[in-house]
């Protein structure tokens, strides 16, 4: 598999995103990169991005549950950000990305006792973590997200984002993030999430991605997918449904996971005003402050 890797440089100047990055190999033969803030000793947070973002994503979100004293760990997955791109689109498989977080998450750094916050493709990986390795978490958070098997059919506004992805002779990576939020986003932010692609032959996990989710019963992930929420209708795991009002992609999957998961009967489950698809963009402060009051709330149990 060949890889490429984004030269630093792209990486500087990024506006409230002072984290050094932190690199570890997973799988054997590609580097990860991620981001840490907060106590070294602090409640483990793991945040995941979806596509076609990256870690910057969550730095507001990282900045408050720094300050609440979590230890908050953004990856970058395989594809994006300064992690290294294998350079095929046939490279990227929802099992290989699935594998990827979970060497980086266990093997390379240890993590046990997880608060998982998944948004977009990270509650699609991770909660097939959780599902498969129940037993490294503490608590999920699901922000604007799901676990598909095909089962269901996917919004018609996703089916017309999946076809931007696959006809666009240029994918721009800005636009896509820029379209999915509420808020204008300043210049020096959307230069920040086109800094991880140079070029086209860099896009190749954006351009991947879309054609990974599993749309019909018959996809070759619909079975672990399926398996996956078997296990998560056991779980009594702390379930917390972050969910924006203003997502048409994944707004129908917030009953669902709150019907479905034992661990997530009982519990007030916000809804955060005024934000779109990437609600770490229009609403961080917010998503930061649920979050580090559910952590907070749980430990004190």
């Amino acid at each position: 598999m060949d890889v490429l890797r984004t030269p630093e440089e792209r990486f500087t100047d990024l506006p409230g995103f002072p984290y050094e990055p932190r690199y570890a190999e997973v799988a054997g033969d590609v580097r990860m990169a991620y981001v840490e803030a907060g106590p070294a000793d602090g409640p483990v947070v793991l945040l995941l991005h979806g596509e076609p973002s990256w870690s910057f994503l969550y730095r507001h979100v990282m900045a408050v549950l720094a300050e609440a004293g979590c230890r908050a760990i953004a990856p970058d997955l395989i594809g994006f950000g300064r992690s290294d791109k294998p350079s095929r689109v046939e490279d990227h498989t929802y099992a290989r990305h699935v594998e990827w977080v979970r060497s980086l998450a266990f093997d390379a750094l240890g993590l046990r006792d997880v608060t998982l916050v998944g948004q977009d493709w990270g509650g699609l990986i991770g909660l097939r973590l959780v599902a498969e390795h129940p037993d490294r978490f503490a608590r999920v958070v699901a922000a604007n997200t799901g676990l598909p098997t095909g089962d269901i059919p996917m919004p018609q506004v996703w089916h017309r984002f999946r076809e931007t992805v696959r006809n666009a002779p240029v994918l721009d990576v800005a636009r896509l993030v820029r379209s999915g939020c509420v808020t204008t986003l300043p210049d020096t932010v959307l230069r920040a999430y086109d800094a991880p692609f140079p070029a086209e032959e860099y896009k190749a996990g954006p351009r991947a991605m879309p054609n990974l989710v599993p749309t019909t019963p018959d996809d070759p992930a619909a079975p672990a997918n399926r398996a996956a929420w078997a296990v998560l209708a056991t779980l009594d795991l702390p379930f917390l449904v972050a969910f924006s009002d203003r997502d048409p992609i994944t707004g129908g999957m917030a009953p669902i996971l709150k019907k479905t998961i034992p661990g997530a009967a009982g519990l007030d489950h916000p809804v955060i005003a005024n934000a779109g698809h990437f609600l770490q963009e229009d609403a961080g402060h917010e998503l930061g402050e649920v979050v580090a009051a559910f952590v907070r709330a749980w430990s004190q149990q």
